[in-house]
């Protein structure tokens, strides 16, 4: 689960052309391809190695495959202001991956991803408290509609008995990751304002990296060997979909790349039945198309 970096100003020149406007969104749904897959090879890595070994290791090695771009740019050091928000997100983010790669130790991928998707509401309620931002009626109907849809996945499991505490744990910890993730796009907000999108996912990387080493001496395990190959595929595709998924979003309006997130979960259905044979049940995707409603809604603009 890594959050894309923040939108580029839009070049009008790119979009002359139907195919030229075409292009953002298939950029944007290669993007969320390829962090589906990442997720996917972050579980295999998880499972055959713990969840916080594959994350401290996905972390490095993506900051050591973006890093040398950004100092190619030869852009300087931070100001203090912009650095202060960087460790800020990079501290969340840390933990908000840590969480989230655990939790898929114990849901299916399909699920996980459907749960994640209630961040974006749970961002409307922060951005008021953080921000000052007037939270809209239908904003307030998309997150009820977002919490009934968490509801009926949860309600599929304990109807079907296969809710057990390490469910219990992984959906408390996938709700810890969500709520970190939703503060993670206010963070972004205001981090967007004062650094490139190469500088950001730089500092993502590479401080949550750090922080999370600190841990190393109660939770780190040493990497099995058949974890390392989907570990650092992982950390490749966490780069190519951040930068994929940025190069659209400078290309094209936000609101008509949006909607392009949620195929997310189709990727889920599919690679978690490829990897793990997981099967998506009637429950997760009609809680899904809840959760995702109350996104649609929440994210329309008015007349």
């Amino acid at each position: 689960m890594q959050a894309a970096p923040p939108p580029l100003p839009r070049s009008p020149a790119t979009l002359t052309s139907p195919a030229a406007r075409l292009l953002p969104l298939v950029v944007a749904g290669a993007g969320v391809g390829f962090l589906s897959l990442m997720d996917a090879f972050m579980k295999d890595a998880a499972l055959a190695t713990g969840a916080y070994t594959a994350t401290v290791l996905r972390s490095m090695i993506g900051a050591a495959i973006i890093a040398p771009f950004w100092f190619w740019q030869r852009m300087g050091w931070p100001a203090r202001a912009v650095f202060k928000l960087h460790l800020e997100r990079g501290v969340v983010s840390a933990f908000m991956a840590l969480s989230f790669f655990y939790a898929l130790t114990k849901l299916p991928l399909a699920e996980a991803i459907a749960i994640s998707f209630i961040a974006p509401l749970i961002a409307l309620y922060l951005a008021r408290v953080l921000l000052g931002e007037v939270i809209r009626p239908k904003a307030i109907l998309a997150s009820i509609l977002g919490f009934v849809g968490t509801l009926v996945i949860v309600g599929g499991r304990i109807g079907t008995g296969e809710f057990d505490e390490q469910t219990a744990l992984g959906l408390v910890s996938l709700l810890f990751s969500a709520l970190l993730y939703a503060y993670n796009f206010i963070v972004i907000r205001r981090q967007s304002q004062l650094a490139g999108p190469l500088e950001i996912a730089t500092f993502h990387s590479g401080i949550g990296g750090l922080v999370l080493l600190l841990f190393a001496p109660f939770l780190g395990t040493f990497p099995v060997t058949e974890a390392l190959v989907p570990i650092a595929a992982a950390g490749a595709l966490t780069v190519m979909g951040a930068m994929a998924i940025a190069w659209a979003y400078a290309r094209a309006e936000a609101q008509a790349l949006v909607p392009i997130e949620y195929s997310g979960f189709l990727w889920a259905s599919l690679l978690g039945w490829a990897f793990f044979r997981e099967e998506v049940t009637l429950p997760t995707l009609a809680g899904t198309l809840l959760i995702v409603t109350g996104c649609w809604i929440a994210a329309r603009k008015g007349r």
